[in-house]
């Protein structure tokens, strides 16, 4: 096998016609003869280039609406052939074939077909097989042949033709090879999932997934761990589909946590009210709803004002000026928001670390997409928890009832505790948080240290007493004993809603009543891992 090999006869068959006529161009001015099937052979005519049709390559002409047209010993035969096999060229010989130098297809658009809502038959016909089949054949003989499945690689494939003659190292046809083949299992990824999904088999035998390549990220978690940010391919708004407007590469860590800020924002009607929410290290420090996004904002700083530092902000509306203003007050790391004001920009422009993502609106909270967790030796693949309770849901289990208003809080802090870690304390006052306790392994402690955040942000801004005074708390599982709900009572909340289910809810219901709190139930529990 020679390191360097010429590039002397093309095949170019793409559905994705963007720089076409420029990569014809540019191979025909190096004397690259072009073969092309129907649409590209076309474009490339109208380019004013010369085309060799596939159908005069095969003799046979395409046929059944263009399903078959490159699946042919001649096409085949001269992606495969191995040029230093002397049976492989005595075999071209005899039947006529001629190599195939470079590979140059992309795929039928079966993706976007699907996110289009195209019906079942649609979706059949954009499957692709020709092209995944010559992808296959070619990159398998990277020996010799250069394949090229992106547009993003037609600039580079120019550049080595021309640093080395016309001709491509092995490293470079290796290179082309990997990108192949992981966009042909892409596709099959995608088709399997699609059928999946129309046919309603919601466990499958074998589940694959695949991703774009965003950007190489620094490092993971830690400096000493490498990352990068990969795409599914769907237009869910959110961090992935996110236009950042100003400052320095998002890391791995600001990832995962701009995601769960907006998240967990999402869960609150633009058209209703202004919501806020601060993440820090994946979980709520503050979550707020106002009249207005700096309102919300104010009060969801309020809740702890310390762990909002070097802090993801997440709005449900588009940025203005005022709650810009007060966030670039302290050290933010992220703002995330669904559009941003020229004059919100203006504001952030001099923070120049300050990262500012706008998307084209928020994650709809109710779909049904999968979540996807490494194990040691497997997956575990869950729906995605769009779990909704509303008022009509709730089960009052005390004598007392809540009012209004608390049912109001109670389902506010529902929604919060949705979002944190598991074992989950949420107290809310007035639509916002004033206390949140995170992935402890009691549920007591997370009610502990949801009150002395409290405790503490009372002291800061000088208030006689904590918010947790007449708060709603939300337990995001139910207490399987009273002694949880009791340490939720001693911080001051009011009211209480959890699933309920534990054997011995009785006693719980029990407490409750002794210790004058208004309580329901949900039926629905929110463990996040």
């Amino acid at each position: 096998m020679t390191d360097l090999y010429p590039v002397r006869r093309a095949l170019l068959s793409v559905s994705d016609k963007t720089g076409l006529a420029e990569l014809g161009k540019a191979l025909a001015a190096r004397g690259v003869e072009l073969l092309s099937t129907g649409g590209t052979a076309a474009a490339l005519r109208q380019a004013g280039l010369e085309v060799i049709d596939v159908a005069e390559v095969t003799g046979f002409p395409e046929m059944m609406d263009g399903r078959v047209k490159t699946l042919h010993p001649m096409v085949h035969g001269g992606l495969l052939a191995l040029r230093d096999d002397q049976s492989h060229v005595a075999a071209m010989e005899q039947h006529l074939i001629n190599p195939i130098d470079l590979l140059v297809v992309n795929l039928y658009p079966f993706e976007q077909t699907v996110a289009a809502g195209a019906d079942y038959a649609t979706c059949i016909e954009n499957i692709d097989i020709g092209g995944p089949a010559m992808i296959r054949a070619a990159s398998k003989n990277h020996a010799f042949v250069n394949v090229v499945v992106d547009v993003e690689d037609y600039a580079p494939l120019l550049a080595e033709l021309e640093a080395n003659d016309g001709q491509t190292t092995y490293a470079f046809r290796q290179k082309l090879a990997l990108t192949a083949y992981a966009r042909t299992g892409a596709y099959d990824a995608a088709v399997s999932t699609w059928m999946a999904d129309a046919i309603g088999e919601t466990t499958p035998r074998r589940r694959v997934f695949a991703g774009t390549l965003a950007q190489p990220l620094r490092y993971g978690e830690n400096p000493h761990q490498s990352a990068a940010f990969y795409l599914d391919g769907s237009d869910r708004q959110g961090v992935a589909t996110a236009q950042q407007h100003q400052g320095k590469e998002l890391s791995y860590n600001n990832i995962n946590d701009t995601d769960a800020a907006f998240e967990l924002v999402a869960e609150f009607d633009p058209a209703a009210t202004a919501a806020c929410a601060i993440i820090k290290h994946a979980n709520p420090c503050g979550v707020a709803t106002g009249a207005t996004l700096l309102d919300s904002y104010k009060a969801a700083f309020d809740c702890d004002r310390t762990s909002a530092f070097g802090g993801i902000v997440a709005l449900n509306q588009p940025l203005d000026a005022e709650t810009a203003s007060a966030i670039v007050e302290i050290f933010t790391e992220v703002v995330i928001a669904p559009g941003a004001s020229d004059d919100a920009r203006e504001v952030f422009a001099a923070k120049k670390n300050l990262r500012l993502l706008t998307t084209d609106g928020l994650p709809n909270v109710l779909d049904t997409a999968h979540t996807v967790r490494q194990v040691a030796g497997g997956l575990l693949v869950q729906d995605k928890d769009a779990g909704f309770v509303g008022m009509d849901d709730l089960k009052v289990v005390t004598k007392l009832a809540p009012t209004p208003e608390q049912m109001q809080d109670l389902l506010f802090a529902w929604k919060v505790a949705k979002h944190v870690k598991s074992n989950a304390i949420v107290y809310v006052k007035d639509q916002a948080t004033v206390g949140v306790g995170a992935g402890q392994m009691s549920r007591v402690d997370s009610a502990l240290i949801a009150a002395k955040k409290a405790e503490r942000m009372a002291d800061v801004m000088g208030l006689p007493e904590p918010l947790t005074k007449g708060s709603a708390v939300a337990s995001d599982a139910f207490f399987p004993f009273p002694d949880g709900l009791l340490e939720a009572a001693a911080a001051g909340a009011s009211c209480v809603i959890q699933p309920g289910g534990s054997m011995r809810d009785n006693d719980v219901i029990a407490a409750a009543d002794d210790a004058g709190l208004a309580m329901v139930f949900t039926g629905m529990r929110h463990f996040r891992h």
